[in-house]
């Protein structure tokens, strides 16, 4: 009993004393550190954003405890690199303990300012250098800056950022967020350099924002661009020659530009098309990474086209790629892919035409609980129902990772009324809802019912179709022949597939 008692407490002494090694000494860095790369790329940033946090691994490969006599930024006080070292923040660190056969973390992060610069882009470096002289090691750093237009909400005397009523909500509360209205020197966006926005831009009554092909507009967290009663939005991109480059598309995403965030859903907000707002036109446009991309308020007392979208993409949207609420809308050559809830609502009525759409779901993020598409007549918060004057689908694709991707909710008391003409259709419920018939010709005529599209890469985004796809010719020559190229500018005229893309993939 005593000689256990004995053993256990000497065992303890010694990991305490081990564990303090308060009287250790270290031998001096040699020169032999390791790691984990030999440059460091914080890849792209904009002026004025601090980049992500990056790591680097250093290594202790000896079998000796050493101390790194110190670690610095080459540039010294000057540079516009941070660090943390063990934890602890600085430029300029010194006698930083490592142990045999151990590593330590070194975290970069940097805030650039282009300033006067006439440079577009501006390739900026430093180096950490550990120890100095014979024993000197550096690690390099390079990051790419570019210059940007930053539009944002003012700030007041005491501090509050400038806001503006987004919307009124269904039971009458208004919305209302930071945000600005654009004056009449900002309602021209062009391709000279990208666009960073803070809040909401609110494009002003009886003005029309226009944005010219090639131009990139980003956004930051809760940010996007409201369009008020009365105004418009003109986004007039055009089809480029480089798949990779996009010079001639319109882009509008998120405001960081690291790869770590090239997919990442709900980095802003949306594009906000009030009610009133009438003679909205897009062109070659890319949404990617929105909480909402597009959302599209009409009114049942105007007749005239809310919106018209054409050669188009929305994408990797948190909620809803393009949501419109008793809207008039006219569409041809979009793609609507993934998207945390829908990808194409068509809410409280309205009139639609989609001809050569596609609109695939395979949301990779979690459980998808709605369909790809989803039709009603009502909303279900105060219970109104509105007319659906018409939602026509020509030649489209509707599509997706879940059994049921067309949803259809009716009110009886307004009208109801839908087609779909050579489509093909994801629906693997068998249902006596006269909604479903796939065999009334007078609601589906020529549908694909089920037959795999077999896109490029769907949870890529990527729905191009291949070779042996069943949408391969099977789309009707008369809608083709109004919209007688395909997103890439193909002709279609003969024998056209269904879908937004007509030319398919040879792998």
């Amino acid at each position: 009993m005593h000689k256990s008692f004995f053993i256990f407490s000497a065992l303890i002494l010694l990991l305490i004393f081990s564990s303090c090694r308060v009287d250790f000494d270290y031998a001096q860095s040699n020169g032999s550190l390791e790691f984990s790369k030999d440059t460091v790329f914080l890849d792209t940033i904009f002026s004025h954003i601090g980049s992500s946090t990056y790591t680097l691994k250093v290594y202790n490969r000896t079998t000796n405890d050493i101390s790194i006599p110190s670690i610095v930024l080459k540039s010294g006080g000057n540079s516009k690199y941070r660090l943390n070292v063990d934890g602890e923040a600085g430029q300029e660190f010194k006698d930083i303990p490592l142990f045999a056969k151990d590593s330590l973390y070194i975290f970069i992060e940097t805030t650039f300012d282009i300033g006067d610069s006439d440079a577009m882009e501006f390739l900026y470096t430093d180096a950490i250098q550990f120890d100095k002289e014979n024993h000197l090691q550096e690690v390099q750093l390079v990051t790419l800056i570019k210059d940007a237009i930053f539009y944002f909400p003012k700030k007041s005397v005491n501090g509050q950022r400038e806001t503006i009523i987004l919307d009124v909500s269904e039971t009458g509360k208004e919305i209302i967020v930071e945000g600005f209205e654009l004056n009449a020197d900002q309602l021209l966006f062009t391709k000279d350099k990208p666009y960073v926005i803070y809040g909401y831009a609110s494009v002003p009554e009886g003005k029309t924002l226009n944005i010219d092909k090639g131009s990139r507009v980003h956004f930051h967290k809760n940010s996007g661009v409201l369009i008020k009663k009365d105004a418009s939005i003109h986004i007039n991109g055009k089809l480029s020659q480089d798949k990779e480059l996009l010079e001639n598309e319109v882009i509008f995403e998120g405001n960081r530009l690291e790869p770590s965030y090239s997919d990442i859903p709900g980095q802003w907000g949306s594009i906000w098309i009030s009610k009133g707002s009438i003679n909205n036109k897009i062109e070659y446009l890319t949404i990617k990474n929105a909480t909402v991309g597009i959302l599209v308020q009409g009114d049942n007392t105007v007749e005239e086209t809310t919106l018209t979208i054409k050669n188009s993409q929305i994408y990797n949207s948190e909620n809803i790629n393009l949501w419109a609420k008793t809207a008039v809308l006219r569409s041809e050559n979009l793609v609507l892919g993934s998207a945390g809830n829908i990808s194409l609502y068509c809410n409280q009525g309205g009139d639609y035409s989609f001809i050569h759409a596609t609109i695939a779901n395979y949301w990779k993020y979690g459980f998808r609980s709605n369909a790809a598409l989803q039709i009603d007549n009502s909303a279900f918060i105060d219970g109104n129902s509105y007319d659906l004057a018409r939602a026509d689908f020509k030649n489209c694709i509707i599509y997706g990772s879940n059994p049921i991707e067309l949803n259809l909710s009716k009110d009886p008391d307004k009208a109801f009324n839908f087609n779909f003409e050579n489509c093909l259709i994801k629906f693997t419920n068998d249902t006596e809802d006269s909604l479903y018939n796939f065999n009334d010709a007078s609601l589906y005529k020529n549908t694909l019912l089920n037959l795999d599209p077999i896109f490029v890469s769907p949870t890529k985004n990527n729905f191009m179709i291949k070779e042996n796809s069943s949408a391969i010719g099977a789309g009707n020559p008369d809608a083709a022949h109004l919209v007688p190229l395909d997103i890439l500018g193909t002709d279609r005229t003969k024998n056209p597939a269904i879908g937004a893309y007509e030319v398919f993939y040879t792998e």
